[in-house]
């Protein structure tokens, strides 16, 4: 597995209640998109941000490319590991700003970022090729944000993506872009957990339904 988490456990502070994550084991080989189902509060977002470290008081065993987590710090970590929240987070600034965040980061200081004719590529690729990388970033449609949320990920050359219910309301021009761009990563070698409210489709390798703090395969 390039991602594996075991005995996966979490319970929000302060609460009495049963775990939202009760001992998970999920994991995820390369080349391979899974797909995780749900009725919404579930967890599935809880148990995104537990596999990208992003949730404290976790309990469990994660393993990345053989490397427990114990072993790697959270942000490195998080180069190979990303998560792609639902909703588009764009920054103030221009399209070629947003595509290039990542590379702002002190944990990426020592990587040169893609220059310009890589970033114009891989908008055309998603079907903005009217879109300008001087394009203030606020004038997207959340459409067009989406897949430029994406984009910038992928870009990154991350290993694993998690997804977080990557075409929820997006027109239907949108919703097939970004899951071009979903294929595309996986059919590269790369690996994806992507969390889908109730239903899955045909690019998914694997489904499974989180439930009561537990995932069950989905037949």
């Amino acid at each position: 597995m390039l991602l594996l988490a075991e005995e996966l456990t979490f319970r929000p502070p302060n609460s009495g209640g049963p775990p939202v994550l009760d001992r998970i084991h999920v994991g995820v080989e390369a080349g391979e998109l899974v797909d995780i189902v749900g009725p919404s509060g579930a967890g599935k977002t809880t148990l995104l941000r537990a596999l990208a470290r992003l949730l404290p008081d976790v309990r469990g065993t994660l393993v990345f490319a053989g490397a427990s987590a114990e072993r790697v710090v959270p942000a490195e970590w998080r180069r190979h590991v990303a998560l792609v929240p639902q909703k588009a987070v764009m920054c103030p600034g221009d399209i070629r700003d947003n595509l290039l965040v990542p590379w702002k980061l002190k944990v990426r200081t020592a990587e040169t970022p893609p220059p310009d004719a890589v970033l114009r590529e891989a908008l055309d690729s998603v079907g903005l090729r009217d879109i300008a990388l001087e394009r203030d970033a606020a004038r997207l449609s959340v459409g067009q944000a989406a897949r430029v949320a994406l984009l910038r990920v992928t870009l990154t050359a991350a290993d694993v993506l998690l997804l977080d219910e990557p075409d929820a309301n997006l027109d239907e021009e949108s919703a097939e872009q970004v899951r071009a761009i979903t294929e595309r990563f996986v059919d590269s070698g790369g690996a994806a957990i992507r969390v889908r409210h109730l239903r899955s489709d045909a690019l998914a390798a694997r489904r499974l339904r989180l439930e009561r703090g537990r995932l069950s395969e989905v037949f």
